[in-house]
């Protein structure tokens, strides 16, 4: 499974994070996915990949909010 197909597979996931762990995770996978994707991106300037990597630049900061918790 290549990189991209990881990112939308991650992407296409459903977030019902039960525990606290489960959510480090996944902020954990998605951090490594995005980073990877930054690799490839800075030698191909692809915009799908672009936008690829700012969906799942949300879906980890909505992940690490959740794992903040409120003030």
């Amino acid at each position: 499974m290549n990189l991209i197909e990881r990112a939308i597979e991650f992407e296409n996931r459903k977030f019902s994070f039960k525990t606290t762990s489960d959510r480090i995770l996944a902020s954990r996978e998605v951090k490594s996915l995005i980073l990877e994707l930054n690799e490839v991106y800075k030698s191909e300037k692809d915009p799908e990949m672009m936008d690829l990597m700012k969906r799942l630049t949300a879906v980890k900061q909505k992940i690490e909010k959740r794992l903040k918790g409120r003030p």
